[in-house]
């Protein structure tokens, strides 16, 4: 038995066969991932690790199995899928992702699969069975991967800890308390002010932090250097899971041209500069603009290069990475019902429609550029139709609604 001291939770205890677990060169690895990437550009106290997440998220997954009522065979589990739910994630977490065909949830099973972590898990559990959970399957697969569980959880209070933005702080203990199991794992219906506010805090993290306009724009620098790496065959996209932020930092310094360059400029906190930026609800599709390729983005970004007589490589059209807001969808237990929390909380239909508000497509240049870009139009390089203006609904009151508002 071991206890960490961790800074969400407190002291959590692990058993001996999770220790040999987290004791491995492949969980190990998580300690030198960082959550958040290159916000700490942003936040410096954002230098919290994959490694702490995961084991958070076990804590909670306890706490929910406990709740639950789960037998020890199933708590163990799930203890263990929680805590190797991330263990295939690459470099810098989810900005190397964003390059990659394949997800860090493909990762995670295929490196379980091919080390030593599926020979240790084989020793004590059905590994096709942990496999499952991990894809979200099952009444356990949702608490590890659902639309309110304990990864999300725990990363809204990791996050909002460490970046000291409080929006993220939501009320895990309600709404682990008022999770049941039933065909699927639901929420009762007096949790569904937790859920709202768990919708809530995700909302007001995007634009803070995760999709920060400094953040975005050291992300999509990082991304221009991890292409370049596999492009140029210096890295090899399906072995991402081996490596860790300073393999890929000292790879990108090593490097002439591209790489070393968008390196050296992280480095210094020499950051391209947003030259432009048209807001998604100002467009008459908003959702559309999830649905452009990278042919579609590559072409803008050559013909901006072109006309401004810069390197395609140093221009960046920049799409939103806005998420679906899957609690939308979470199920609530209402009598003998089960419905989606969107049908019982008009809070959750107005977020349906705000979550455009803050998302935005921006256009990056090296900032000694920027002068020449004081007429630029990102509308004369992208089909971005925008809403027509609608006249304000004129206010008519007459005489009896006059007195009876008075």
């Amino acid at each position: 038995m071991k206890f960490i001291r961790d800074s969400v939770h407190g002291n959590l205890k692990l058993s001996e066969f999770e220790v040999r677990i987290v004791d491995t060169p492949q969980f190990q690895r998580l300690r030198r991932i960082k959550q958040l990437g290159f916000t700490s550009l942003i936040y410096p106290g954002a230098n919290h690790s994959r490694f702490e997440h995961s084991i958070g998220a076990m804590c909670l997954a306890s706490r929910l199995a406990e709740h639950l009522g789960l037998g020890s065979e199933k708590r163990r589990v799930l203890r263990l899928c929680a805590l190797l739910h991330d263990v295939g994630h690459g470099p810098f977490s989810h900005v190397s992702e964003g390059v990659l065909e394949r997800s860090h949830e493909s990762l995670t099973r295929e490196l379980i699969k091919k080390s030593v972590l599926g020979d240790i898990i084989s020793e004590e559990f059905d590994l096709r069975q942990v496999m499952r959970i991990l894809r979200g399957e099952g009444v356990l697969g949702q608490a590890i991967s659902g639309e309110l569980d304990v990864d999300r959880m725990d990363y809204l209070l990791r996050d909002s800890h460490y970046t000291g933005v409080a929006y993220g702080i939501i009320d895990v203990e309600r709404l682990i308390y008022n999770m049941k199991m039933e065909n699927d794992l639901v929420l009762d219906r007096k949790g569904v002010q937790a859920a709202e506010s768990t919708l809530l805090a995700r909302y007001f993290m995007y634009p803070s932090v995760y999709q920060h306009h400094t953040t975005r724009i050291v992300n999509s620098m990082f991304r221009r250097c991890l292409r370049s790496l596999i492009s140029g065959g210096v890295l090899d996209a399906s072995r991402i899971y081996r490596y860790d932020d300073m393999d890929l930092i000292v790879m990108c310094r090593n490097q002439e041209g591209l790489a070393g360059d968008m390196m050296r400029r992280l480095d210094d906190r020499n950051l391209l500069k947003t030259v432009d930026s048209v807001k998604l609800n100002e467009l008459e599709d908003p959702e559309r603009v999830f649905r452009i390729t990278e042919v579609e983005i590559r072409r803008a970004e050559e013909e901006i290069a072109e006309d401004m007589d810069l390197d395609p490589d140093y221009v960046v059209v920049n799409l939103p990475e806005y998420p679906a807001f899957d609690e939308m969808r979470t199920q609530v237990s209402v009598g003998d019902s089960i419905v989606n929390l969107s049908h019982i909380s008009s809070l959750v239909g107005a977020l349906k429609e705000a979550r455009f508000n803050h998302a935005d497509i921006c256009v990056y240049v090296p900032r000694e550029a920027a002068d020449s870009f004081r007429d630029f139009s990102l509308h004369d390089y992208m089909d971005l139709p925008e809403r027509r203006p609608s006249h304000p609904r004129q206010l008519r009151l007459t005489v009896p609604d006059y007195l009876r508002f008075r």
